[in-house]
């Protein structure tokens, strides 16, 4: 039995995504465009749209599609913006953000998923995404964005995440302990500082932003 993408997409926006308070049009409508099955492993093509996280490897995850609404809808990021995500997996939420924004630089610390996302992203003919192969905290980057999208979880935002946003930008990340972690919006230039919490969620870390251990004596 050959799967409906096309239905299976609709049914995702309506039923699952949707009903978790994603409201935005543009949102929606960049959900309800892209197809998430050129996307996935193909041995999982047929789970594109389940209400699941889906492996990729290296102990990477597809986030689950209400989570992926949720983070764009956070942002809510204009045309004519600068993105940068940390974390670019399978290149799905990069697509989203290039269809959103004016151009995407998606950051991946695995070669092979780098390759992967280039592919999937140019045979969708998205053009203003630029994958980079590196780990984010080595990376030699000089250039500041509008906003910032981290894929994965952090024990605490970076400081070095930061300095990379514009002085009115705003970053999306998962931080805390799991399994109660909490995904907050931080836009470091409004009074001083500001982060509000979005939802509660449990997502893998970051490599490199885990909580270091503790010792008990």
């Amino acid at each position: 039995m050959v799967l409906d993408y096309a239905l299976a997409r609709e049914t995702m926006v309506e039923q699952q995504v949707r009903p978790w308070d994603v409201l935005d049009a543009r949102v929606l409508a960049t959900l309800a465009s892209i197809p998430r099955e050129a996307f996935v492993p193909d041995a999982l093509r047929n789970l594109a749209y389940a209400d699941t996280a889906l492996p990729l490897g290296h102990g990477e995850a597809m986030m689950k599609p209400v989570l992926e609404g949720r983070m764009l809808q956070s942002l809510l990021v204009a045309e004519g913006e600068t993105v940068l995500e940390i974390g670019t997996g399978s290149g799905y939420v990069t697509a989203c953000l290039a269809r959103l924004a004016r151009d995407v630089v998606s950051v991946e610390r695995h070669a092979d998923l780098a390759d992967a996302a280039r592919l999937r992203l140019g045979a969708q003919g998205i053009g203003n995404a630029r994958v980079v192969h590196a780990d984010v905290f080595a990376w030699d980057n000089q250039r500041t964005f509008d906003v910032i999208c981290v894929t994965g979880a952090v024990d605490a935002v970076p400081e070095r995440f930061l300095a990379w946003l514009k002085p009115d930008g705003r970053l999306f990340a998962v931080c805390g302990r799991s399994p109660a972690m909490q995904a907050k919006l931080v836009r470091p230039g409004v009074n001083g500082g500001a982060a509000d919490a979005l939802f509660e969620t449990d997502i893998a870390y970051l490599a490199g932003a885990s909580p270091r251990p503790e010792f008990v004596l």
